[in-house]
């Protein structure tokens, strides 16, 4: 997979915010050498996010989102500002534009994002006033953090910037490996993926091309099959497979039928790690077992695809639990950047694996979940633990099981 076919989710997302008329858009089309944003003198031209995805110098793939200024006074301000609440969760590193001495929301924009460990570069849009010096002290008053003065449509300004977001990639922004931990040069990793109604017609699911991709970069050997024919793939072997990769879904199948030296996961399972945190998914696991038929759960599809047959999150997964704890218990299911404000109304919350998320924005919703005192586990998790065999998958990085 090329960096220019890099999917969103996992590029570096650079999210740029301030007043309305700060320069924030001059400066996306400056890092973006492209005319992206409309730049306009009228306020609350910047609608909903603009999120443009390009290569970056030295960086590599990125996403740049340009916000809604704060302070838009419009009809549709306020809802212009939750789009830009939720681009600020999803932004790896925020650059903050200050272009007058008036940095009130700006410094609680500055505290939010410090609060949730987001690097944040401040930048002084310096358009040739006399105002700098005074916007800088200002700004002193609340921060000790270097402060970046540039005229964004300078190209010297520019770079500048990349520099600056450069220096600031999050050390947690990507894990590694999808398989880290349980995979090495030469090993044998079978791929059990079902083609189902799920899957797009002529091509893979995107966390099945990633896993591949993952393999291909460690030198190890990847055979696929679908899940009738995965005996027969293991017979043809001239050794047994290091790890068997399947999808949650066919997790006994492939277990009962598995070599007893083979380890065992699920793509689900994998990205519970790269996308979030596993160990909080497999804690959260054990709230499972203390569900009962008046229980609500909680259950988030990062897709905003149309229901499906047999749709695992829609109707496999609230079956399972319905089969286990009575058909009483309640389950929501939300889909895309939908996501409760008030979760302490569930019991528990169960995640997809989250491809279509960057990590930013998942572990955002699993801090949430903590601070609110709900358990949260994801569907691989969730179904390994219903079948009774979660102690028998082997987990990336290094989480162990207790």
């Amino acid at each position: 997979m090329s960096l220019q076919h890099t999917p969103h989710a996992n590029r570096l997302h650079v999210g740029i915010f301030g007043k309305v008329n700060s320069g924030k858009s001059t400066l996306l089309n400056g890092l973006t050498k492209q005319s992206v944003a409309i730049v306009s003198d009228k306020e609350g031209t910047t609608t909903d996010p603009v999120y443009k995805a390009m290569e970056l110098h030295g960086v590599g793939p990125v996403v740049f989102i340009d916000t809604a200024g704060f302070g838009d006074l419009s009809e549709l301000g306020e809802k212009r500002m939750e789009k830009t609440k939720l681009a600020a969760l999803k932004s790896d590193i925020a650059i903050i534009v200050f272009a007058d001495e008036d940095i009130e929301e700006g410094k609680t924009w500055y505290h939010t994002f410090k609060s949730q460990q987001t690097k944040t570069i401040l930048l002084i849009n310096d358009k040739g006033t006399n105002r700098v010096g005074k916007i800088e002290l200002a700004i002193r008053s609340f921060s000790e953090d270097m402060i970046l003065v540039v005229d964004a449509q300078k190209e010297d300004g520019i770079e500048k910037v990349r520099q600056a977001i450069l220096r600031n990639i999050p050390e947690a922004f990507d894990p590694e490996s999808i398989t880290k931990g349980l995979v090495k040069q030469g090993d044998v990793v079978v791929l059990v993926m079902p083609q189902d109604i799920q899957a797009p017609k002529g091509r893979l699911i995107l966390p099945q091309v990633q896993t591949l991709r993952d393999l291909l970069d460690k030198k190890a050997i990847a055979v696929s099959c679908t899940t009738d024919m995965f005996a027969q793939t293991i017979a043809s072997l001239h050794k047994e497979p290091d790890l068997i990769i399947c999808d949650s879904q066919v997790f006994k199948t492939v277990y009962e039928q598995k070599p007893k030296a083979s380890k065992l996961t699920s793509f689900s399972v994998l990205f519970a790690d790269y996308k979030g945190d596993i160990s909080t998914y497999v804690e959260g696991a054990k709230a499972i077992d203390t569900l009962h038929k008046n229980s609500k759960v909680l259950i988030a599809e990062a897709c905003s695809h149309a229901p499906l047959t047999e749709d695992i999150g829609r109707e496999k997964i609230p079956r399972m639990l319905k089969q286990k704890f009575g058909e009483s218990l309640q389950v929501d299911v939300v889909s895309g950047n939908n996501f409760p404000e008030k979760l302490t109304d569930y019991d528990l919350i169960i995640h997809c694996g989250a491809c279509m998320f960057n990590r930013k924005y998942v572990l955002s919703r699993i801090a949430k979940a903590v601070a609110d005192g709900v358990p949260m586990t994801n569907y691989g998790i969730t179904i390994a633990h219903l079948q009774g065999i979660l102690h028998n998958i082997s987990l990336p990085s290094e989480v162990q099981h207790d």
